[in-house]
């Protein structure tokens, strides 16, 4: 039976086409792919013949093959967003497991364990990694907020005051004869923590000038509290020492063997605030005389009102000659350049530990339990008290007298406008309670650390059990910072507030406690309004120049203007 010749016509024509193409088509491609398009009518016009070659499925096939060929590239080159890199494998599930689990702490932002401290980075900075923002609006208030948070971190405005320490005529002419004296030579014992012992050291070599007296390097008595046997050299860096102050006073390790056999005259009873002219009257004869002059207990002794080459002299020893020991400097600057490596970090010297809370008569505040602890121990022991002991403790807190806890610190930081990603360090002993005392802090401020937060493995091990040591790597972290802010008075402080000043006026926040506390008390008041208000009772307090003239009885190495510090074309800077 013949065939028609249309019957050719009905069947279908099939080309092998890769899977992965088909799979990107749509159906109405896939159909105009598969169906074999009629032969086009010989008598069609010529100026159609241009569009059928793009009804031939050579030409479909050859461009769908370079569309997909090209969108495979595009896809390979385009990974990297939807494929997240990190250095560690198993970074992106473990952090999800850390943040479900709760274990994601501040802390671990600089891990003590040294194999891990880079991956628990990655993980801080992941989890406080922000969104973006697209709003305008969104926009506006971030800037707000960067203003603010860069205004934490301005300076005071120094007022052009730089370190003078220019010496009278008739003091430079004395030191000729003064340093080459060997006949009367001077002992102190000094006492207390690393920053009181600072102090004292002060005072004994501005007596020892007084006297005219050598000065044997003062020894460190053993700290009862903390069992620190350190001595002069353990901290300080004694041949600097030795060599800042030769033309003033002369520094000797030890007692001559002129002098090695005589008994010292011992002074336990210096009166508070004794003037050069008392120490002359007093000790000058006897010292000549016996030769050796053996001194304790001087704290607070001398008088704080000098004349001005004792003063100058004063802030020579404090800023000049008293260098920490190299091991501990070494330590210090590193912990204080790992606090800085990623831009301006605060320093909070924090009062929370037991002793303190008992000494100044306050409460912690944690809880009914931890305050009967501070009070039965007040009881048991009524001598450690220090002084004002017919106040009750709402009357002590009231007058500013009782240490900041971690809550009101956390109140202060946010009303000045501290960022919650601020970088703070804290120095001080371990607050009484522990870790919980510090939640409110850790909480709002999750960049939260401590020596041993910074330190790797092993960094701190020979300073270990040496209190005193200790503290001066906290100075030295605390005395590099942008900002500082102690949560109550003592001879850490007052140390800093002065080097901080010498400095050129480094931003010291010192909390007005007396005017701010009945703000902290009062819940009714409107955040914003609170913010107000404690900035304004904090405007003056941020460092800036203070003159100790408008301040008598008060340390020059605390207050160095105008004493140690001038403003005018006759600055004389000791470098």
């Amino acid at each position: 039976m013949a065939k028609s010749k249309n019957n050719n016509t009905n069947k279908l024509s099939y080309i092998s086409v890769p899977s992965q193409i088909i799979n990107s088509l749509s159906s109405s491609s896939l159909q105009s792919l598969l169906l074999s398009p009629k032969k086009s009518s010989r008598s069609k016009t010529r100026y159609l013949s241009w569009f059928t070659n793009y009804r031939s499925p050579k030409f479909w096939v050859l461009f769908l093959f370079l569309f997909g060929f090209l969108g495979m590239l595009k896809l390979g080159f385009n990974l990297d967003p939807l494929i997240p890199y990190s250095p560690y494998p198993c970074t992106t599930s473990q952090l999800q497991n850390l943040v479900s689990n709760g274990y994601l702490k501040s802390h671990m932002a600089i891990a003590s364990n040294g194999e891990n401290s880079h991956q628990v980075e990655v993980f801080n900075s992941v989890s406080h990694s922000q969104p973006l923002i697209s709003s305008g609006n969104l926009k506006s208030e971030v800037g707000v907020e960067e203003a603010e948070q860069s205004e934490f971190w301005k300076q005071p405005d120094g007022l052009g005051y730089r370190p003078c320490l220019a010496l009278s005529n008739e003091y430079n002419k004395a030191s000729v004869g003064i340093v080459k004296d060997k006949t009367k030579y001077l002992i102190v014992v000094v006492s207390g923590g690393m920053n009181q012992q600072r102090n004292q050291i002060v005072d004994a070599v501005v007596i020892a000038r007084i006297l005219e007296a050598a000065l044997v390097v003062p020894i460190l008595q053993v700290n009862v509290i903390w069992g620190d046997e350190s001595e002069f050299s353990d901290i300080f860096d004694l041949e600097h020492f030795k060599k800042v102050l030769a033309n003033d006073v002369r520094i000797v390790s030890s007692l001559p063997s002129t002098h090695i056999m005589t008994r010292p005259v011992e002074e336990k009873r210096t009166p508070l605030h004794a003037s050069p002219n008392w120490i002359r009257s007093r000790y000058l004869k006897r010292i000549k005389r016996e030769g050796v002059l053996l001194l304790r207990g001087l704290d607070s002794r001398l008088s704080k009102d000098l004349p001005s080459d004792l003063q100058k002299l004063r802030c020579k020893v404090a800023f000049h000659a008293l260098r920490f020991a190299p091991p501990i400097l070494g330590i210090g600057n590193k912990l204080a350049e790992r606090m800085s490596s990623k831009g301006p970090y605060l320093a909070l010297h924090l009062r929370m530990e037991k002793d303190v809370w008992v000494r100044t008569g306050c409460l912690p505040g944690l809880s009914p339990e931890y305050d009967e602890i501070v009070n039965n121990e007040r009881i048991q022991r009524p001598e450690l008290l220090t002084g004002r002991s017919n106040m009750t403790y709402h009357e002590r807190k009231l007058a500013g007298l009782c240490p900041l806890n971690a809550l009101e610190v956390t109140r202060l930081l946010k009303a000045l406008g501290a960022p919650k990603n601020a970088r703070i360090y804290w120095a001080g002993g371990h607050p009484f309670g522990g870790k919980e005392a510090l939640l409110p802090l850790t909480g709002e401020f999750p960049h939260f650390y401590n020596k041993e937060d910074l330190a790797l493995p092993g960094e701190l091990e020979p300073f270990s059990n040496r209190a005193s040591v200790m503290a001066a790597i906290d100075y030295i972290v605390s005395e590099n910072s942008d900002v500082f802010m102690p949560s109550h008075g003592g001879n850490m402080g007052h140390a800093i507030q002065g080097h901080r000043a010498y400095a050129g006026h480094k931003k010291y926040i010192t909390p007005d406690k007396r005017h701010m506390l009945p703000y902290f008390l009062n819940s009714s008041l409107p955040e914003a309004e609170f913010n107000r208000i404690i900035k304004e009772l904090h405007k003056d307090s941020l460092g800036q120049p203070d003159l100790r003239t408008s301040r008598a009885g008060k340390d020059v190495t605390k207050y160095p203007v105008p004493e140690c510090m001038c403003n005018d074309s006759r600055t004389h800077s000791y470098l």
